[in-house]
């Protein structure tokens, strides 16, 4: 299932991120800062919650973390040595406050929080089984539906409820959960998401890429395991496997555009695959050009590696405003490039009278591209070649991320070539599906390339409404 309201997107949007912190007396602080590494994969709300082993305490609010967290005063009421924090982007529910996570609940055994990056694909008919048997929901997300599963289970232990909760869920997911005196961590047996742990001075933590490690200065140990429920407390790390893990669908694109390239996950640096794709793409479509630039700054690193294969000097051609605020109203979109303008703006002296090839790592609906190109072109660029270090975007993610309907997808509806017409550009080529596979590590097992191929490897409820495949 995707959101239930209309967004206009031309790049797919991240999905969410989660963090958990154990055993340190400036939990939330720390959770705080890995939420800040972690902005990237989730703009609409964010929230912390704490606990001092006999009380928990949370602050949630809509926005980006900075905003949510201005005040000092709020992490003085987050206190504990325990905490757990989210940072949404929704891809199931709407984007109400009520949605915003994590999601806070009292149970037998006593208060459960819940951070969730991902998606289950079976919600809708669990939760009308749940509402039939007369369950009552507080919110639109999918999360809960595993809230009220664990509620339901008999089983004595809240690890076995968590697993009996789980073993009813399809999708993809990476979990973490706060008792007031433990932290849980768990992974779909497909590892779709990214979840890992870290260590610093006798502290644990979950977090979901590891450039959170980097900034609290913690060292990373080693993924969450597909499948493997993780419990950290008083007596250290214990494990269990839930499920038996798959031969592995990690999600592509979690290398192509949504992690960092300063992080590690799927056990290999983002960095590393991106500057690979871009070596690649040179490879198999080479450009008769002078210059490479990227559209920042999810490409950087892709055109990095096209031009060091092109041997084309790589230059930094188009610069991004990253101070546009959520609020920034553009004049009744008077000019409909506007909105591209204030945030890419050409550096004339480096395009001018030069054949230009313009690396992104994906197209959505073209529309951006598109005036990014006619921007380039009246910078003075004599040729534009676009190149992308991934293959045409054809069908939507159920796994966690929000693409547009099929039906809104360029690629599901155009040829290459007519989206090099669409695009105004002299030529446009796409790493391909061989070529991407050949990019990423397959030590750790496969990859979900459902949006490019419309192969979907987890099943999906057979009614999913209007978000049906189309």
């Amino acid at each position: 299932m995707r959101n239930l309201k209309k967004k206009i997107i031309d790049k797919p949007e991240s999905n969410c991120g989660t963090v958990a912190v154990f055993d340190h007396p400036e939990a939330a602080y720390l959770a705080y800062l890995a939420l800040y590494a972690l902005q990237h994969r989730g703009q609409e709300s964010a929230g912390i919650v704490s606990s001092d082993g006999d009380q928990v305490y949370h602050h949630i609010g809509r926005g980006v973390v900075a905003d949510v967290f201005s005040d000092q005063k709020k992490f003085e009421g987050l206190k504990g040595h325990i905490a757990i924090g989210h940072n949404r982007y929704s891809t199931t529910g709407s984007t109400s406050i009520l949605n915003a996570q994590p999601l806070v609940v009292k149970m037998r055994g006593g208060s459960l929080a819940v951070s969730h990056n991902g998606n289950f694909t079976n919600s809708g008919t669990i939760r009308r089984m749940l509402v039939e048997q007369g369950a009552i929901f507080q919110t639109s997300t999918d999360t809960e539906v595993l809230v009220h599963l664990i509620a339901r289970s008999q089983k004595a232990e809240m690890a076995e409820r968590i697993t009996e909760a789980l073993q009813q869920i399809r999708g993809a997911y990476s979990i973490t959960m706060m008792m007031k005196d433990k932290i849980y961590a768990m992974r779909d047996p497909d590892g779709v998401r990214p979840l890992c742990l870290g260590k610093k001075d006798g502290a644990y933590f979950v977090v979901s890429e590891t450039c959170a490690l980097d900034l609290i200065r913690a060292h990373y140990v080693r993924d969450v395991q597909p499948g493997e429920l993780v419990e950290i407390s008083n007596k250290g790390i214990e494990s269990c496997q839930f499920a038996t893990p798959t031969s592995g669908h990690k999600c592509i694109f979690e290398f192509v555009y949504f992690s960092r390239p300063d992080s590690q996950i799927f056990s290999e640096n983002v960095d590393k695959v991106r500057r690979k794709m871009g070596k690649n793409l040179a490879l198999e479509s080479p450009a008769d050009a002078d210059i490479v630039i990227s559209v920042p700054d999810s490409s950087n690193t892709a055109a990095v590696g096209y031009s060091r294969r092109s041997d084309l000097k790589f230059e930094l051609g188009l610069i991004r405003n990253h101070y546009i605020g959520r609020t920034f109203i553009s004049p009744q979109q008077r000019m409909r490039d506007f909105a591209v303008r204030v945030k890419f703006n050409p550096v004339r002296g480096i395009l001018n009278n030069r054949r230009v090839v313009v690396v992104e790592d994906s197209i959505v609906r073209g529309t951006t591209l598109r005036q990014l190109v006619k921007l380039i072109r009246q910078a003075g660029a004599r040729e534009v070649h676009v190149r992308v270090s991934s293959p045409p975007i054809t069908s939507p993610c159920y796994y966690g991320m929000d693409f547009p309907s099929k039906s809104e997808l360029i690629a599901n509806k155009k040829t290459v070539a007519e989206i090099s017409e669409f695009l105004g550009c002299d030529s446009l080529a796409y790493l391909s599906i061989e070529k991407l596979l050949e990019s990423v590590p397959h030590e750790t097992g496969g990859y979900c390339t459902a949006c490019f191929t419309g192969n979907y490897p987890i099943e999906i409820e057979e009614k999913i409404g209007k978000f049906q495949h189309e």
